[in-house]
């Protein structure tokens, strides 16, 4: 994509020092939208029935607060909106619907386990959305609307577009960690077995961390799906319900990865110890059939007046025949005892 940011790939830039604005549209209802400046967005009014603002902050800039106090919004409610305890959960209060979201961070340099949380109000007429760190997905939606294709038209649709999008997105890390899961399985451990094992516990260590913060956002949704208002309509909530399943499955699929990488460290440690109890059992072998053979040169060996054969010169092919007739003895006692 030339002209347009590609919503996948490149992370939203940073606001302006001045306000906390990262891009507000206007739903016209049949999927699009007009933008508006920040000024705009705060003196903003609906000029006829359908039209949604959807307001993309900035949390951590000045003048958000204040313009949340302006639209008459709790206090309570203002604080969770700006604040940093990022557990998802969603309630409604009158009205509007309330909901922290997390998503996975994509940003450069950032581990999967590093979610990315988004808080957003709605009373059914104004989206506010807010985030602190950049976040991909609203930029991934507000590419549908900027291209006018098959945008969302009202503010339950946008909704379930922000929640859908950010959901798939945890489809692509789960399924990197899967393919790295299968790639270690067809690999031999070699020389390289803590090498794996080291890839190993951290892929556990990102199923941990994802599955502790996506089984609240499943809880999330879940709230979403049974205490919206009225304006949250039952395509909506069928909507919702398709993403509560997905991230259900999702979940599902971090178990067995971390049952997988459980089996597949348990079968590099496995093998790893039987190639050492291999070594030392043939090492065992080979200090068993020279024990006696060691034994009997050193006794012969030993610098004693009177030891028998000294003068004799076939002695020392005597001593070779007995050692050789010791050997093959012990080799096939080890034969027959099935050490070899």
């Amino acid at each position: 994509m030339n002209a347009m940011e590609d919503p996948e790939t490149t992370p939203e830039s940073d606001c302006p020092e001045e306000h906390p604005l990262l891009f507000a549209r206007v739903l016209d209802g049949v999927g699009a939208g007009r933008p508006l400046e920040w000024e705009e967005a705060r003196r903003w009014q609906p000029s006829h029935p359908g039209e949604v603002l959807w307001v993309h902050l900035c949390r951590n800039r000045p003048g958000v607060e204040e313009w949340l106090e302006e639209l008459d919004i709790p206090e309570p409610t203002r604080e969770l909106l700006v604040s940093d305890r990022t557990r998802p959960r969603a309630f409604r209060e009158g009205n509007t619907l309330v909901a922290t979201l997390r998503g996975i961070n994509f940003n450069p340099g950032a581990e999967p386990e590093d979610m990315l949380s988004m808080q957003l109000w709605c009373d059914g007429t104004r989206l506010i959305t807010l985030r602190r760190l950049p976040l991909q997905t609203p930029r991934r939606v507000l590419a549908m609307i900027d291209r006018r294709e098959a945008g969302p038209t009202d503010a339950g649709a946008l909704i379930t577009e922000l929640t859908e999008a950010m959901i798939n997105r945890m489809n692509r890390s789960i399924v990197d960690m899967n393919e790295h899961i299968d790639t270690l399985e067809d690999a031999e451990p070699g020389d390289d077995a803590e090498a794996m094992l080291e890839k190993i516990a951290t892929i556990r260590r990102n199923c941990l961390g994802l599955k502790r913060h996506m089984g609240p956002m499943h809880e999330a949704l879940e709230a979403i799906s049974r205490y919206a208002p009225p304006w949250f309509e039952e395509h909506d909530r069928r909507e919702i319900a398709e993403s509560i399943d997905r991230l259900r499955r999702y979940l599902e699929d971090l178990d067995i990865s971390k049952e997988s990488a459980v089996v597949l460290m348990d079968d590099i440690r496995g093998r790893s110890i039987a190639r050492n109890e291999q070594a030392t059992y043939l090492l065992t072998i080979v200090a068993g059939i020279f024990l006696p053979l060691g034994f009997i040169t050193g006794l012969l060996g030993i610098n004693v007046g009177g030891m028998p054969g000294v003068d004799d010169g076939d002695a020392f092919w005597i001593v070779v025949g007995l050692c050789v007739a010791i050997m093959a003895t012990q080799l096939a006692l080890f034969w027959r005892w099935k050490w070899l």
